[in-house]
């Protein structure tokens, strides 16, 4: 899996979004080519530079799980846009 994080800042968080129903929401990228191309969408939305960074993917959803927090697995089949002002960093 692959998550996404501002360059410079991959300690402090990783790149979310927030869902319909206002909860932030964990993007996993099943391949590292998709998580460069939504990075590189997003730099062009004038978002800070995104760093993609590969973790394992019982390790991830343990650690979402545990701490509460939601996520979604993008697959390849996936489409996905960055929204608008929708991002944080959890």
């Amino acid at each position: 899996m692959f998550i996404l994080a501002m360059h410079g800042k991959e300690k402090e968080g990783a790149y979310s979004v927030t869902d319909e129903h206002g909860e932030q929401v964990l993007y996993l990228f099943a391949n590292g080519d998709d998580a460069m191309r939504y990075a590189l969408m997003l730099e062009e939305m004038d978002y800070p530079e995104m760093h993609v960074i590969e973790v394992g993917d019982d390790a991830i959803m343990k650690t979402c799980t545990i701490h509460g927090y939601h996520y979604t697995v993008i697959t390849s089949n996936d489409i996905v846009i960055p929204p608008h002002g929708d991002h944080d960093f959890i």
